[in-house]
């Protein structure tokens, strides 16, 4: 009828702080599963230090070495495992859509909410909400930051829950079985308790998502409310109604910002560097070595660059895009700052990629978008100062994790206040981006007219998203 979670992911938590933690995946394969669970592992706040991948299309085994990239992340292992389950295809799939074929197409859907939070201003505030957001598995879809002229802040964040921990799955299998007298037997249902996971729930009924969301919502101000203490105004966590949607749009940027931040191809990457990196030097030392010799059925890729945190997930999510089936990959340990990547790999009809202009351009995709994944500037927006940050979009629309926690750290550390903020989509010719606006509070300590401070902003941001 099904495998158990515990045969589809089995997590072994390193036993001292120094050795990485192993998640092991066993289960049926999907096009793009590879980059589904690198995105969720970095939404946990970790780093894949090596992996192994293997698929004979039907089904993959996945092995990923991870540890924390910070010593103070607190790693929840169970939520994790649950998450990891939810993009896990299921042996189940039929019984599944038995339940669900007559529900709209969308519902499956995480819903939005609206959290509005108003408070007394301080340095650091909104990567401190950021955090308590991140920890309770809400991610951040926009933000809208307004400061007023008495000091206080109003943040609304429009979020989604990742949480998997929302419905008892037993009593909802109870309750699924006496409503449509399946006469599941007890014992049936503690053995799918262990097979179906729960989010699935969640997207069946509605109504019970609605009596779970009251309790999260309860539990997030009073959260937020604690905390924050005395600096703390006021809470609310709801479903955002139709007077909100003007505040979930984004305004434009102005065409000389967006050809500054999106007009970078790699070979003018000099010509650009504030909005690339200045570790440009590292593009001359990345190679890709295309072999179509060593297997009879694969194209042999073989990668070699300079590291960083989400560079997998990278290396994946581009595949993804572009439809190429990766039969079997190597990411091998970091050495003196490079990683060594080996993938075998096939076009969407099962054949070799023969032709010399596409492996061209499927090897300058893969390392425009391994070493330049983020788009990363200063810039004048009237007589204030504005941080822009942009990365590519999932064609599946799925955004690259932790942008935003990483870049109010950023700010946090370099002690600048932030008077707004907003999360918007910019589409170009090519592809959709998600990019991230901070319009920066000048100060004494931290003159921002100046450009030594500017490339220190950009260099620090970057260097945290990139875990340099």
């Amino acid at each position: 009828m099904g495998i158990s979670s515990d045969d589809v992911i089995l997590i072994k938590p390193g036993k001292i702080p120094t050795e990485p933690s192993v998640v092991t995946v066993n289960c049926p394969d999907k096009p793009g599963l590879g980059c589904d669970l690198c995105q969720i592992v970095l939404e946990f706040g970790l780093c894949i230090v090596r992996g192994d991948f293997s698929t004979d299309g039907s089904w993959c085994y996945i092995v990923l070495w991870v540890e924390p990239h910070s010593s103070s992340y607190r790693i929840d292992w169970e939520s994790l495992k649950n998450r990891l389950l939810s993009v896990c295809p299921s042996c189940m799939g039929s019984y599944y859509l038995s339940i669900v074929k007559n529900r709209p197409s969308n519902s499956s859907q995480p819903s939005l909410y609206l959290l509005k939070y108003c408070c007394i201003d301080r340095k650091g505030l909104l990567h401190d909400i950021t955090k308590i957001l991140t920890e309770l598995e809400f991610t951040i879809q926009r933000v809208k930051v307004m400061t007023t002229p008495d000091g206080r802040v109003v943040d609304l964040f429009f979020i989604t829950d990742e949480s998997c921990s929302e419905i008892d799955a037993f009593k909802l299998l109870e309750c699924l079985g006496s409503q449509n007298n399946q006469g599941f037997s007890l014992s049936c249902l503690r053995e799918l308790r262990e097979m179906v996971p729960t989010w699935f729930f969640d997207a069946c009924l509605p109504s019970m998502e609605l009596l779970h969301t009251k309790k999260r919502r309860d539990d997030m101000c009073n959260h937020l409310l604690t905390i924050f203490g005395e600096f703390s105004i006021s809470c609310e966590l709801q479903l955002p109604g139709p007077e909100y949607e003007s505040l979930q749009g984004f305004s434009s940027l102005p065409p000389a910002v967006a050809e500054e931040l999106f007009g970078c191809e790699l070979p003018d990457k000099e010509a650009c560097s504030q909005g690339l990196s200045t570790h440009a030097a590292t593009v001359d030392k990345a190679s890709i070595t295309v072999d179509n010799l060593l297997s009879p059925a694969h194209t042999l890729l073989q990668i070699k660059c300079a590291d960083q945190k989400s560079l997998i997930y990278d290396i994946l999510r581009t595949s993804k895009d572009l439809n190429i089936q990766i039969a079997y990959g190597r990411l091998s340990a970091s050495v003196k700052g490079y990683r060594n990547l080996d993938l075998f790999i096939q076009q969407t009809d099962g054949k070799k990629i023969s032709d010399p202009k596409q492996q061209t351009a499927l090897c300058s995709r893969l390392k425009e978008e391994m070493l330049y994944p983020l788009r990363v500037i200063v810039t004048n927006r009237g007589p204030d100062i504005e941080l822009l940050i942009a990365n590519p979009v999932e064609l599946s629309g799925k955004g690259r994790p932790r942008v935003f926690y990483d870049v109010t750290l950023s700010l946090k550390m370099l002690d600048i206040c932030i008077f707004s903020a907003e999360i918007g989509r910019h589409s170009t010719s090519d592809r959709q981006w998600e990019v991230y606006r901070f319009l920066l509070d000048e100060s004494p300590e931290f003159p921002l007219s100046s450009s030594e401070a500017r490339n220190q902003i950009v260099e620090r941001v970057r260097k945290t998203l990139m875990g340099w």
